[in-house]
Parts: structure tokens; C-alpha cells; sequence
């Protein structure tokens, strides 16, 4: 299930509203995990401003990419560039970030200016084998000003241009799906992902094996459901609508 990432993105509305669902599921026998992408907040912090709303909400509870990538790093003695948010970096403390071998990409924002991007690219072309991590895949995502580049969009320049493919920590990648299955104690046939984001949640998680609903809310347009490679399997048109469904079918 995708958190509100951000108090400036439109699911702000839902803050106020979302607590009562959350609190109505944790109720029921049905376990419940948050995956998201939010890779310009820490996870602590994520879980402090949601918090803040009302959620009853712990860390344990959430699947973030940018503390999935810091094991990455640790595990396979990786030095990262890092092309962040400075609101996530802190989960890269432990890393020894000096003469990098890899780098590190997530949405970072206005950060994504000519220079750095083409810092990070010389950082690659100066590797014999270059690594790129990416936090995520998303082509974009929606605040209350509008639809905004994500940073899928720079990953694919950076990819283009190094000749390269990147390593995705984060939807849709199924391995991060399945970590959080993991983390739940539950298969994949017994899940149900629900996201606004016809490729990131819904076409990610079915690939892992889950199946997965689409909302009609945030992210979601109406030529998703004629995407010609992903069909959800089914659509609501709202958090509540969803509840409601997943509490039905906990009921029988």
C-alpha cells in the first residue's frame, strides 16, 4: 500500500482521512505493509510526519528504498556518489562515500541540475565496471501544482548515456516487493498491493506474483486502464472503496 510520500503531494487530502482506514485495517486479521518509493525523506522522518497526521504507523511497518540500497552498498563494499535529496542522506551514514565506485541516484528534486548530473555521469565513465542505483523507477508523480519528472525520467539519461542499465532499488522492481512479503511473514498469492501507479504498484506487484488494485486517485490516469502491457486486477475509485473490499473478503 503506497503512503502519502509528501505534505506538498495532492494525497495530502488524505492525511486526514487515510488514518481511519489504516486504523479500521489493523482491526481486522489482515496484516498491512506501506511500500513506497519516497526517497526524498528518510524513513524515520516519513514515519514522523505521518505520524504527525494521525497514523499509527511504526517503522517497522514500512519498505523504503533508500535503507534497502544502504545494505546493498554495505553487503558488496560499495563507495556511492550520492544524487539525493539532503533529507536522505542520512540513511547513508554508515557508507564510506569517499572515491566512489558507484552512484546513487533518487529523486532529487531540484538537485537535478545540469552540473550534478553530469558529475554523476563522469563518475560512471571513469569506472570500468560503473554501477548506477536508482531509488525507484517512477516516470512521475503528482503534487497539487501538478505532474513533476521522477526520477525514472534521469535514470534513463544517465543509462543512455553511459551505455548501461541500472540496478532498481525500489518499485517495480518484484525483489523489492518481495522483501517486504518477507518482512510480513506472507507469499505472494496472499497479498494484495493497492497503488495509483499502473507500473510502479500494480504492474511491480504482479510480477512478484501478487495481485494488485489500481486506484483511480493521485497518480492514476484513464488511459491506464489500456495500458498495453499491465492490467490491474480490479480498479476502485478510492481508499475507502479498497478498505471496504479487502475487509469484505477477511470477513468470509
Amino acid at each position: 500500500m503506497e503512503p502519502p510520500a509528501s505534505p506538498d503531494n495532492t494525497v495530502t487530502t488524505l492525511l486526514t482521512i487515510f488514518p481511519v482506514f489504516l486504523g479500521r485495517l489493523k482491526q481486522s486479521q489482515l496484516k498491512v505493509r506501506f511500500c513506497t518509493n519516497e526517497s526524498q525523506k528518510s524513513r524515520g522522518d516519513l514515519v514522523e510526519l505521518l505520524r504527525r497526521h494521525g497514523f499509527d504507523i511504526s517503522e517497522s511497518e514500512v519498505t523504503a528504498p533508500a535503507p534497502a540500497a544502504s545494505l546493498i552498498l554495505k553487503e558488496r563494499g560499495l563507495r556511492p556518489h550520492l544524487l539525493v535529496q539532503d533529507g536522505v542522506r542520512s540513511e547513508f551514514d554508515p557508507i564510506d562515500t569517499s572515491n566512489p565506485n558507484c552512484v546513487v541516484i533518487a529523486d532529487a528534486g531540484e538537485s537535478f541540475s545540469y552540473q550534478n548530473m553530469n558529475k554523476a555521469f563522469r563518475v560512471l565513465m571513469e569506472l570500468e565496471s560503473p554501477v548506477l542505483i536508482s531509488l525507484g523507477k517512477g516516470r512521475y508523480y503528482k503534487e497539487n501544482s501538478g505532474l513533476m519528472l521522477d526520477v525514472g525520467a534521469y535514470m534513463k539519461a544517465l543509462e543512455y548515456a553511459c551505455g548501461i542499465e541500472a540496478e532498481v532499488v525500489g518499485k517495480p522492481s518484484p525483489e523489492y516487493f518481495q522483501s517486504a512479503l518477507k518482512e510480513m511473514g506472507v507469499e505472494a498469492h496472499e497479498a494484495i498491493m493497492i497503488g495509483d501507479d499502473i507500473v510502479g504498484d500494480i504492474g511491480g506487484a504482479q510480477r512478484c506474483g501478487m495481485r494488485a488494485l489500481q486506484v483511480r486517485t493521485g497518480k492514476f490516469r484513464p488511459s491506464d486502464e489500456r495500458h498495453p502491457d499491465v492490467k490491474a486486477d480490479g480498479y476502485v475509485d478510492n481508499l475507502a472503496e479498497a478498505v471496504d473490499l479487502l475487509l469484505q473478503h477477511a470477513d468470509k
